[in-house]
């Protein structure tokens, strides 16, 4: 009798687990059969919206569903990343955010979420160069001359960034400790007040994305010292990167990236991946990514995923270095 009872219990797991299968995918196979909603968590203008509404009106020509953006600025992401959070993993409420989901994961003191557990990635849909730019007056020609100058005068030189715990900001940190120098941070309201107090005189040196500096040294208001990232940007291909200049594995830069609730049945995550993987391979969308200074990133699920874990616990250490917490 025990076999037997034994034998039904074991019967009724796998028909449930049969049953659960077959209903994501055919959720998946139906998806999506009404529209989408891609959650911004800054306001409107900016370079993560113009990314979302590229990425909006191409899932919407995709599936032929209308896919609209939700801008919920506020609290450094953390607000409208937890619209997504709290919502039906149901593939119909998604987040398009940008390289603080990384950075908060250990700059907030308490966070109510978590990426892997309450927020997945999707893909990486692309990223943007971040430059270092110094006054053309400076004496730093090279980063080997900045470096120098840092050394011989220790805790003197300084560094103007968008803002506490930033990416500008931490990779002036990751630099710091990769030279062994030390600069003073002054940390600004926005990326525009930081440049034009370099451009000034007032600080030593800037670093922020292609988007803001290079207008700046195209104008000759300022001197590009190398590129942040692994490789030199499309739009300042004459800028040597910091690995070219001496710092072996320095790779930083700005990314953004489509994200899902957690629990997302993991054949909506492929779905996804696929369709934004096609997208962002067209001519039309990397056309016009690069007018805007951005470049095309990509990968599947498990590239996604490595790249994000890598960027928490990168920026995760810098955050540690550079003592910045928020309550």
């Amino acid at each position: 009798m025990n076999f037997i009872r034994n034998l039904a219990s074991k019967i009724l797991v796998i028909a449930a687990a049969a049953f659960a299968a077959s209903t994501c995918l055919a959720s998946s196979d139906d998806y999506p059969n009404k529209p989408i909603k891609i959650v911004v968590p800054y306001p409107p203008g900016g370079t993560s919206d113009s990314v979302a509404r590229i990425v909006a009106n191409g899932l919407t020509q995709k599936f032929g569903k209308p896919v609209i953006v939700d801008n919920r600025g506020g609290a450094g992401t953390v607000l409208g990343t937890q619209v997504v959070t709290s919502s039906e993993p149901d593939g119909y409420t998604l987040l398009l955010t940008s390289t603080p989901l990384a950075i908060n994961e250990t700059l907030y003191a308490t966070l109510p979420y978590r990426v892997f557990k309450d927020i997945v990635p999707v893909s990486v849909v692309a990223s943007v160069p971040l430059v270092m730019i110094v006054n053309p007056s400076s004496k730093a020609k090279t980063v080997a001359d900045l470096v120098q100058m840092a050394k011989d005068r220790p805790g003197q030189l300084t560094y103007g960034s968008s803002g506490n715990g930033g990416s500008p900001h931490l990779s002036m940190e990751m630099f710091q400790a990769a030279t062994g120098t030390k600069f003073v941070h002054v940390p600004y309201k926005g990326s525009a007040p930081a440049v034009m107090d370099l451009v000034a005189g007032q600080t030593d040196v800037v670093v922020d994305t292609t988007l803001t500096t290079q207008p700046q040294v195209a104008a000759g208001k300022a001197r590009a010292l190398a590129q942040l990232g692994a490789q030199r940007s499309k739009l300042m291909p004459d800028i040597p990167t910091l690995q070219e200049s001496g710092l072996a594995g320095y790779d930083v830069s700005s990314w953004f990236v489509l994200a899902a609730p957690g629990k997302t049945p993991t054949a909506l995550i492929n779905k996804l991946n696929a369709a934004v993987s096609e997208l962002i391979a067209s001519d039309a969308v990397r056309e016009t990514f690069a007018k805007q200074g951005l470049e095309a990133v990509g990968g599947d699920v498990a590239a996604t995923n490595h790249f994000v874990k890598q960027q928490i616990e990168r920026f995760g250490t810098a955050v540690k270095n550079a003592g910045v917490k928020v309550d």
